[in-house]
């Protein structure tokens, strides 16, 4: 036997298995470098990739937005804008910067949020230019045009107005849109509430196409490029972080290219053959995100892509923070049984998206074919029952019980860790 642990909320949950139980883990934890991260920016945006360096691009610029991710993405942003504010300045010491935080559909963020991200230093220098954008206010946003797919894009107005545009961000996985970083930026980050539930609509999310690690061909990724070439991007900069958060390469340049050439990077060490079993056991990698409900999916789409025809899935995550979101949770809830709940998510059309129907409608596509097992805090469990899933308090508990459903020669993979890899 052999002890596997399963990240949940600030500590790990160890169980035993057999020895011959696979395990199913990236490779990040190889991504280790003895380097300053500002030195690996610098040393990114030294060599841009298909563009020019930053500061030949702000010659002759008056003003340049920097779009920075917000609070619930852990991007090293101490490496990242001290680096890009020095070439802004190198080519244009009269260049007016401004902070835009991209909120995408998220709460706003705080000034502590802020704070805490940015430093002290750097806060304070520009707590006067930073913008927190609102993708519920119609009046902070403006049509720049159409996507692809034929929602109006619609973004924030300082980032229209700026004569320069250009992005900070990290590299991950992403449930749906294949991988985090680069034209995410715009859409969903700055973009109005229509453009987001246009571009996140139930014909896009159901596409096979819409999954963890998958860019060529994904629907959702299309419009979020074009959103970015509508927004006249200008330049990124994206990171790569290891298991402590800390950047361990970088990616500077075109937006399209340096994205996908960082993309490309991360791809070799989070992907990870499917291992198909009866049992499968995964996370969502614990705090911060198994706070809620509402992020479940994501650790939840990796058990789904190496769980045998009606196997079972266990998910860890505390939920002590609840749902994550109301509608998240009664539009499975107020339904008498998932299949209900998934045809509806099916039938609304595009222009009809609800908030946060994507996330919904993943945990549905998952619980409709595999009964769902959920270790949480013992306050969540009435909620985790609304969402059709079954409660269990314990992680032994679970197991008991997925036992019983499929066998006690039931056969078991284990994902410590279900955002951090890409199952193929």
């Amino acid at each position: 036997m052999k002890t596997v642990e399963f990240f949940y909320d600030t500590t790990r949950i160890p169980l035993e298995v057999p020895d011959d139980t696979p395990v199913l883990e990236s490779r990040t934890g190889e991504l280790k470098s003895n380097r300053n991260g500002r030195e690996i920016v610098r040393e990114a945006m030294d060599n841009p990739i298909e563009s020019e360096p930053l500061y030949k691009l702000a010659e002759g610029k008056k003003n340049c937005v920097i779009i920075i991710s917000d609070h619930t993405r852990p991007v090293p942003s101490r490496d990242i804008l001290p680096e890009m504010i020095a070439d802004l300045r190198k080519g244009n010491p009269d260049i007016d910067i401004s902070l835009l935080v991209a909120t995408g559909f998220h709460r706003p963020t705080s000034t502590e949020e802020l704070r805490a991200k940015l430093g002290d230093d750097l806060y304070e220098e520009f707590k006067d230019k930073i913008i927190v954008h609102d993708a519920h206010n119609p009046e902070c946003n403006t049509k720049i045009g159409i996507l692809p797919s034929g929602p109006d894009c619609i973004i924030d107005k300082n980032a229209v107005d700026a004569d320069l545009v250009i992005a900070e961000g990290f590299i991950e996985p992403h449930f749906f849109a294949g991988f985090s970083g680069g034209r995410k930026s715009i859409l969903p980050g700055v973009a109005d509430a229509v453009t987001v539930m246009g571009n996140h609509c139930s014909k896009f999310i159901d596409d096979p196409k819409a999954r963890t690690g998958i860019l060529d061909g994904n629907p959702i990724h299309k419009d979020m490029l074009a959103a970015a070439r509508m927004a006249k991007l200008a330049y990124i900069v994206n990171v790569v972080i290891d298991e402590d958060k800390k950047t361990v390469a970088a990616f500077a340049g075109d937006f399209e290219k340096a994205h996908r050439n960082g993309c490309d990077f991360l791809e070799e060490f989070v992907t990870v053959p499917a291992q198909p079993a009866d049992i499968v056991i995964t996370t969502n990698g614990g705090y911060p995100l198994d706070q809620n409900a509402y992020q479940s999916p994501k650790g939840m789409t990796a058990g789904e892509a190496t769980v045998k025809d009606g196997g079972v899935i266990i998910m860890l995550g505390s939920c002590k923070d609840g749902t994550g979101g109301d509608f998240f949770y009664h539009i499975i809830a107020d339904e008498p049984d998932i299949e209900t709940a998934y045809q509806k998510f099916l039938d609304t059309r595009q222009e009809e998206t609800r908030p946060d129907q994507w996330c919904s409608q993943i945990l549905a596509r998952i619980v409709r074919k595999h009964p769902v097992i959920f270790v949480a805090d013992p306050s969540q469990k009435e909620m985790i029952e609304g969402l059709k899933m079954e409660y269990a308090p314990t992680l032994d508990a679970a197991m008991k019980r997925a036992r019983e459903i499929k066998g006690e020669e039931a056969s078991i993979t284990c994902i410590p860790n279900g955002i951090s890899v890409v199952v193929k």
